[in-house]
C-alpha cells in the first residue's frame, strides 16, 4: 500500500479568546479521573474547531518537479512563519516562509538540506517543536536551553519515504531565519531500538513535540509520532498508528505505553497535533485508506494517554479539484476569532498546501 506523505496535526489549546471561559466551562473543567470523553463534549469541540469554508491554495508547488507538504505555523514579532517539506523526487528538505495575514506566504529559504554520508542524508522532513498550543494564544515557539527545537523524519535512502526512517532532533538559535539547524548526530527514535514496540518496529514517520506543562505523562516533553510495525492487518498490509514517547531533556527519548494511542489496525492514522480546551486535550490527525481517500479526524483525552475518537463527520475531506485525491495533514490556528485550518491538498494542482476557515474569506486578500 502506497503511503500518503504525512503531516497531520496535533495541537494543544487552552482558552478561546473572547468566548474562551464560557466554552472551556461547557466542555468541563474537571475530568474526575475519567478516561472517556463524553459525546456531548466531543460535539461541542467539533462545533468550535470546524472550518467549512475552503479558501484555496496558499502554498503552491514551486515548480512541476517539486511537491509541498506538512505545514507547521508559528508566530514571532507580529509575523507568521510556516515550515513545510519540499519533495523533489530524491528526498525531503525543509523550507521556511512568512506571512503577515495567514493568507499570502513568501518563501524565505531552507532550514534543513541534503547532506552526504549521514544517517539522514536524503530525508529531512522537519516539524517545529514546542509551539505555544493555546487556542487563540501567541503561537510562539518556546525556547529550551535558549534554543528553538525541531523534530524531523530522517533517512539516507533516495525516494519517497524510502528505507527505514527514524526521528531526529535539531535546534536553532532562531527558526525565523532561513539557515541550517544544528542536528543531533544520530536518530533519537528508530525502529531498531531495543525497546521498539510491535507497532513501530518497521519504520517511524512524522513527529510532533509539545511541552506537557501539567506533566500528565510524568515528563515535560511529549512526542506524538506515527509508525508502522512488521505486523500487518488481516490482509497482510502494513498499517500506521499514532504512538507516544517522552523526554526530560529533548535529546533522549523513550516510548511510553505498549499500544498505539490511535489506530484502525489498517490503513493510516497519522500526524498528530494537540490542542487543549478546558481540561480536554484534542488530537487532530489524518486517516487514510480505512475508508476511501485521506481525510482529517480528531480524538479527545483527559490525560494524553487514553483517547476517545470522534465518530462524526470528517473535519476536512476532498471536495475541490485541488484536493480531490487527498485532503489531509492540518495545522490549525485560531486568530482574531477565525479558525485557519492549513492542510496538504493533492489534486489537479499537484501536492500543495491549502486552507479552510471558519469564516468565508474567499473574497479577501486573494493573490
Amino acid at each position: 500500500m502506497k503511503r500518503v506523505l504525512t503531516g497531520c496535526v496535533l495541537f494543544f489549546a487552552a482558552g478561546f479568546g473572547l468566548a474562551s471561559e464560557a466554552f472551556a466551562q461547557s466542555v468541563g473543567s474537571a475530568s474526575g479521573g475519567r478516561t472517556k470523553v463524553p459525546q456531548q463534549v466531543m460535539q461541542r469541540i467539533f462545533e468550535e474547531v470546524k472550518t467549512p469554508y475552503k479558501y484555496g491554495i496558499v502554498v503552491p508547488q514551486p515548480d512541476s518537479g517539486r511537491m509541498v507538504d506538512s505545514p507547521t505555523v508559528f508566530r514571532k514579532g507580529g509575523v507568521w512563519y510556516m515550515t513545510y517539506i519540499i519533495f523533489d523526487g530524491k528526498g525531503y528538505e525543509t523550507w521556511l516562509s512568512k506571512s503577515d495575514n495567514l493568507l499570502q506566504w513568501t518563501h524565505l529559504g531552507k532550514i534543513m538540506s541534503f547532506t552526504e554520508n549521514t544517517w539522514d542524508a536524503t530525508q529531512k522532513a522537519g516539524y517545529v517543536a514546542l509551539v505555544d498550543t493555546e487556542w487563540g494564544g501567541s503561537y510562539e515557539v518556546e525556547k529550551y536551553k535558549n534554543k528553538d527545537w525541531v523534530s524531523y523524519l530522517g533517512g539516507s535512502e533516495k525516494g519517497y519515504e524510502a528505507g527505514r526512517l527514524g526521528i531526529g532532533i535539531a535546534n536553532s538559535t532562531d527558526l525565523t531565519k532561513p539557515k541550517e539547524v544544528t542536528r543531533v548526530p544520530q536518530p533519537v527514535l528508530s525502529a531498531i531500538d531495543k525497546d521498539a514496540r510491535w507497532y513501530d518496529d518497521k519504520t517511524i514517520y512524522k513527529s510532533l513535540v509539545i511541552r506537557d506543562k501539567a506533566r500528565k505523562t510524568g515528563h515535560p516533553f511529549v512526542m506524538f509520532y506515527n509508525a508502522k510495525g512488521e505486523k500487518g492487518d488481516d490482509k497482510g498490509n502494513g498499517f500506521e498508528s499514532i504512538a507516544l514517547a517522552v523526554s526530560d531533556d529533548m535529546e533522549h527519548w523513550k516510548r511510553l505505553g505498549d499500544k498505539p494511542l490511535i489506530t484502525r489496525n489498517t490503513g493510516i492514522c497519522g500526524d498528530a497535533q494537540i490542542a487543549k480546551i478546558g481540561d480536554v486535550y484534542v488530537m487532530f490527525y489524518f486517516g487514510a485508506f480505512w475508508k476511501p481517500g485521506a481525510f482529517e479526524r480528531f480524538a479527545c483525552s483527559y490525560d494524553l494517554q487514553n483517547w476517545t475518537d470522534w465518530s462524526g463527520p470528517d473535519l476536512i475531506s476532498s471536495t475541490e479539484p485541488y484536493d480531490k485525491t487527498y485532503a489531509h495533514k492540518p495545522w490549525v490556528v485560531k486568530w482574531n476569532g477565525v479558525v485557519y485550518h492549513f492542510y496538504n491538498a493533492v489534486g489537479e494542482n499537484g501536492r500543495v498546501i491549502a486552507l479552510a476557515t471558519s469564516k468565508d474569506l474567499t473574497n479577501e486578500n486573494k493573490p
